[in-house]
This record gives C-alpha cells, sequence and structure tokens, in this order.
C-alpha cells in the first residue's frame, strides 16, 4: 500500500517552531523565576568571593589630606611680589587691567619705549596674560612691511607704554589677529604718532607758560 507523502507549505513550518520555541523560552523564564524566589543567586563567583573574603579582613586607613589643605600655593603671593617690585606705582598693572575704564584695549594704537632701540608704535593686537611675563603684541610697519613684535610690560628694559590713539568702537575680539590680513591691515600709524607728539609738546608749552606766569606773579608780591 502506497502511502502519499503530506506535503505542508514552508510557512506552517515556520509557525510550528516559531511556537516551539516561545514555549521553551517561556518555561526557561518560569524555572529562572522559580529558582530566583527559592534561593537569591549571588552575582559573583567562589572565587570572585573567596577573594572578597580575604580583601575584607584588611584594614583601611583614611586619605591623607592634601597639602594645600594646611599650606596654601604660594605662587601667586609670589607673582604679586615680584609685580610689585617691578612696578612700584602700579600704573602698568593699571594701563592693562580689566576692572579699569581707561585702561589699554585691543585695535588701539600703542607706543612702546625701550632702552635698546627707537620707540615702536603698532596696533595693540592682542595680550598673553602671565603674571609677571604678561605681553602685548602690536603690529606697525618698518621701512613699508608689516611687523608684528612682543613687549613684556614688566621688563626692565621697556621704559614707557604710552597709548597714542584709542578705538572708537569696542572690537568684539580678544586677538584682533585678522588684522595680518591686507583688507583690515591698518598699515603705517606714523600720522597718528605724529599728531600725538604736536598735542603733547602743545600742552606741554601751555602748561609751561602757565607755571611761568605764576612764578612772575609771585616775584612780583
Amino acid at each position: 500500500m502506497n502511502v502519499a507523502t503530506v506535503r505542508r507549505p514552508m510557512g506552517c513550518l515556520k509557525a510550528i517552531m516559531r511556537q516551539t520555541r516561545h514555549q521553551r523560552a517561556s518555561a526557561r523564564c518560569l524555572a529562572t523565576a522559580a529558582a530566583a524566589d527559592a534561593k537569591p543567586k549571588s552575582v559573583f563567583n567562589a572565587r570572585q568571593r573567596a577573594w572578597k573574603e580575604k580583601v575584607g579582613k584588611f584594614e583601611i586607613w583614611p586619605q591623607v589630606p592634601s597639602v594645600r589643605t594646611s599650606h596654601p600655593d604660594p605662587l601667586p603671593a609670589l607673582r604679586q611680589q615680584q609685580i610689585s617690585e617691578l612696578d612700584p606705582t602700579g600704573a602698568r598693572t593699571r594701563l592693562f587691567s580689566r576692572e579699569h575704564a581707561d585702561s589699554a584695549k585691543v585695535g588701539d594704537v600703542v607706543m612702546v619705549t625701550t632702552r635698546t632701540g627707537e620707540p615702536f608704535a603698532g596696533v595693540f593686537i592682542q595680550m598673553r596674560r602671565r603674571g609677571v611675563d604678561t605681553a602685548i603684541q602690536l603690529r606697525g610697519q618698518l621701512m613699508r612691511t608689516g611687523v608684528e613684535l612682543w613687549f613684556k610690560i614688566y621688563s626692565p628694559t621697556v621704559t614707557g607704554i604710552d597709548i597714542i590713539w584709542r578705538r572708537p568702537k569696542r572690537a568684539r575680539r580678544a586677538r584682533l589677529t585678522y588684522m595680518r590680513k591686507p583688507k583690515h591691515d591698518k598699515g603705517s600709524v606714523e600720522h597718528l604718532v605724529t599728531a600725538w607728539k604736536k598735542e603733547r609738546f602743545a600742552l606741554s608749552t601751555k602748561a609751561k607758560a602757565k607755571t611761568s606766569q605764576a612764578f612772575g606773579k609771585l616775584r612780583k608780591k
């Protein structure tokens, strides 16, 4: 007797296998839940539990307090002492301070006088605040060539720092490095230096005239 084989579509077999898998997964979940209710399983194995018990016998000493709790950092006081020795009047500190409104800002034209060479005038591009090593960068022209120089404001070789021209509007950036481009380059500032010298000479002449008149009146009396 020939028995015809029953052929089922693959979809039915997949559905039966899927149902079997779900039944096995639910049975495992129930067995795990029952075991957890009976006795909670430890997260550590036997070796880890033995190591934990061994380490737990040691006494843990409290953390040693930091030295800064009893002895503060001496560097800020040392920096302030050096600055007070190099700038006893505090004029340089006030000239480049952030709190004072009349201090120099980026974008101003500043002239620095040194002992070793001629005064250099240029646009105040940026400032590097490093305590005693605080320095400013000026961009000017020498022989029609753009030049940038750094000057340390507390250096003994720097004899004078003067603000030649103030920028009308405050700059939005702390570093005006974009002025290196030809589009924004200010170029030579000799005309501003010349006008500043003439104004200073006129003011000094007036002051001398007033002083001489005052002395003349005293002599007449």
